[in-house]
């Protein structure tokens, strides 16, 4: 078999799985592409070539580990690694290695993963720009802060990574790099050694090429393996579109996105494909989200601020600055605010909607120049703590990839997963039905 590098991971694990290639020969291959793109890619902060290949050879002599048996995995710089520098993508911890692993990276090596290697984020996964750029054009974007995971899986060079999202940090950058991501719903993987910026909005979650990619990489970092079998739908589902309060800030390629998806929606869903606004309750939910954020970063953040402040960018001391600055008392209505919000929408989807479709980013990949993107679209619904995934849908004036993301209810994971199997399989691009 040729070209390993270029296997989804659920096509990897099958054959892995069957004996029909070597942990080994998949590794390589992964480690050949890394040589020839790395350079210009930029997505690793470190790699763990030696380690890897010592597992790998353990496990082609053992027997079937679990869900990642042999599988090559880069994990975002933001997990700590027992066995590779852990940086959080600042000077501050340059050469540090945590004593223990993440409980998510533990999970999966436990069920056979090899991790590869670190791959890089922005500056404690906040806003600056890091060095990563996007496989597709090196002079755009790759989104961030899960700059290095989103483009290694777009660049072939690993088919799995795993990311966080704060604001929009899987949804975007799986957007400008063409390629699926999840972020299943808050706390369905445990955020223990991984370094926190907002205990209210932190979630993990992970980069594939395919639906099944990110069910089978979220099935092992959280424990539940059912996720890892991507059901048929049995039902059509109720669909929206939900533009958002920001929708004015779509570009044409994004409005282009959601036309296309209605169309594929309207192919499978139960009745008319309705447009939806948010109930009251979620009247400024992205401002909300924005002070949340800054409010909890700065506390988060408070230890580097006090010791280092030398050692932090100025963009993100600014943002230390102003969350500082919020109040308390507004912080603690915010979360009240945040509350109501999401009683408000667990009834809409409780009798009105199954799937809500959105727009995943304003646009296409901006150039590096211009920063990571903006999560606009993204804030409100991590806030909320709702499933979301990214499926590549169309692409831009510069041909960048352009996504939306479906969007379920609490806790509905296992459900948003096969929606979106079923409506990657509906797209009228041939090549594209391939996410599925």
């Amino acid at each position: 078999m040729k070209d390993l590098e270029s296997l989804s991971a659920t096509q990897a694990i099958k054959a892995l799985s069957r004996r029909e290639i070597k942990a080994t020969d998949l590794l390589r291959s992964c480690l050949d592409r890394i040589g020839q793109r790395e350079t210009l890619t930029k997505a690793w902060s470190s790699l763990g070539k030696e380690n890897a290949l010592t597992c790998a050879k353990a496990l082609d002599k053992g027997p079937i580990r679990g869900l990642l048996h042999g599988l090559p995995i880069g994990v975002k710089d933001l997990y700590d690694t027992y066995d590779l520098p852990t940086s959080y993508g600042s000077p501050i911890y340059t050469n540090h290695y945590p004593s223990t692993d993440a409980v998510s990276v533990a999970l999966m090596r436990q069920a056979g993963g090899i991790i590869l290697g670190k791959t890089v984020t922005t500056e404690f996964a906040t806003f600056k720009s890091a060095i990563t750029t996007n496989p597709h054009d090196i002079g755009h974007t790759p989104g961030g802060s899960s700059s290095g995971s989103a483009a290694a899986v777009a660049d072939f060079m690993v088919p799995l990574a795993t990311g966080s999202q704060t604001a929009g940090s899987i949804i975007r950058p799986a957007s400008f790099c063409g390629i699926v991501g999840f972020k299943p719903s808050l706390g369905k993987i445990s955020i223990a050694g991984v370094k926190s910026l907002s205990i209210t909005l932190d979630t993990m979650g992970c980069f594939g090429r395919t639906v099944g990619d990110v069910a089978l990489g979220v099935a092992a970092m959280s424990g539940d393996h059912r996720l890892a079998e991507v059901e048929s739908l049995h039902n059509k589902p109720r669909i929206g579109i939900c533009k958002t309060s920001s929708w004015s800030s779509a570009q044409k390629e994004t409005i282009t996105a959601i036309a296309i998806a209605r169309h594929v929606a309207e192919s499978i869903s139960k009745g008319t494909v309705i447009d939806l606004r948010l109930p009251k309750e979620c009247d400024g939910l992205t401002e909300a989200q924005a002070r949340i954020m800054l409010s909890e970063i700065s506390r988060s953040l408070a230890f580097e601020r006090e010791r280092f402040p030398k050692k932090l960018s100025p963009q993100l001391l600014k943002n230390l600055s102003d969350g500082a600055n919020i109040s308390y008392e507004q912080y603690a209505k915010d979360l009240t605010f945040a509350s109501k919000a999401k009683d408000g929408v667990a009834a809409l989807f409780n009798s009105e909607i199954d799937i809500l479709i959105a727009p995943s980013a304003p646009g296409e990949a901006p150039a590096i120049k211009d920063g990571t993107g903006d999560p606009i679209f993204c804030r409100g619904w991590t806030l909320l703590g709702l499933p979301c995934i990214n499926l590549n849908i169309t692409s831009g004036a510069n041909g960048l990839p352009v996504g939306i993301q479906l969007i379920a209810g609490p806790g509905k994971d296992h459900f948003l997963l096969s929606a979106a199997k079923t409506f990657a399989l509906a797209l009228p691009d041939p090549v594209l039905r391939d996410q599925a």
